[in-house]
């Protein structure tokens, strides 16, 4: 595809990474980051001469096709856009807004019909594939945009993506988000129950693993988090903190949509125990801790 200018804003564990991948494909780079320091030394290491660091998100979305943003929760990503210096004020008529964040579905639904009032195109596509898949480019993407929106945005995800799914209208790649982390909060405490029943039985935990990994049993999760829950590590990106505020966003939007969660808010519960043992920016695999070893 032909070079842009783009910009993007929040250069945090996984922003950072995905804002390198545009960079690396050539495009030109405007980078927004609460913290100047980080946007200055993002510019240093990736700007290839070709990237600059803006004061504000109105000054970063100031002539570009595109605005990436991937923040922290609702009330920073209304202020990225919506606020008094944000990128909305600058965007230019027929340019495209993509959110990477997790936030609500309400939020992205707003972006959407404020974007549509000021004739730009808003994008909700939260990411899953952890720090890893942000590093290596591979994340998946679950978006909910119009089919105009989608087609302006998939030229850019693909620098750092190996699947982008549109999974409906705006807001609709939140809620798909939200099933995900659902999913994998039940995957997770399954695969701890798992393994300190193994420990109890005084199996050989390599053996286990190679015998139930590839049927039924096998996930993502335990491909890639059995060998570490054994060691106790626990030093990944993905933080329990995040993810009881994703389980948070998810049980406001069933309460809405009458949905039962009743595996979610177990778990949920118990990510809460682990945070009072201190583990609140440990990775969620770091579940297996409340779970007393044998």
């Amino acid at each position: 595809m032909a070079m842009a200018k783009l910009a993007f804003i929040g250069l945090g564990v996984m922003g950072g990474q995905m804002a390198k991948h545009l960079a690396n494909a050539g495009h030109d780079m405007v980078v927004y980051n609460r913290t100047r320091t980080k946007a200055d030394a993002w510019v240093a290491e990736y700007g290839q001469g070709r990237a600059s660091a803006a004061d504000s998100p109105a000054e970063a979305a100031r002539d570009v096709e595109a605005v990436i943003a991937c923040v922290g929760n609702d009330d920073d990503l209304a202020s990225v856009t919506l606020g008094r210096d944000g990128a909305f004020r600058a965007m230019a008529k027929g340019s495209v807004f993509i959110d990477h964040t997790t936030v609500s579905a309400k939020i992205a639904r707003q972006l959407a019909v404020e974007a549509k009032g000021l004739g730009i195109m808003s994008v909700d596509a939260p990411v899953t594939g952890g720090q890893v898949g942000a590093v290596n480019g591979t994340l998946t993407l679950m978006c909910g945009a119009t089919d105009k929106g989608i087609a302006a945005a998939t030229p850019f995800m693909e620098a750092y993506s190996s699947r982008i799914v549109h999974v409906g209208q705006p807001g609709a790649g939140q809620t798909t988000k939200m099933a995900n982390q659902i999913a994998f909060a039940g995957i997770i405490q399954s695969l701890s129950e798992a393994l300190r029943f193994a420990q109890a039985a005084e199996l050989d935990l390599d053996r286990v693993f190679e015998s139930i990994s590839g049927g039924a049993a096998g996930s993502w999760q335990m491909s890639n988090r059995w060998s570490t829950m054994v060691k106790n590590e626990f030093d990944f990106g993905f933080a329990i903190d995040w993810m009881r505020k994703d389980l948070g966003l998810a049980f406001e939007e069933a309460r809405a949509n009458g949905a039962a969660l009743p595996v979610a808010a177990l778990i949920d519960q118990f990510y809460a125990e682990v945070q009072t043992m201190g583990g609140g920016r440990q990775d969620t695999s770091a579940l297996v801790r409340r779970l007393p070893r044998a």
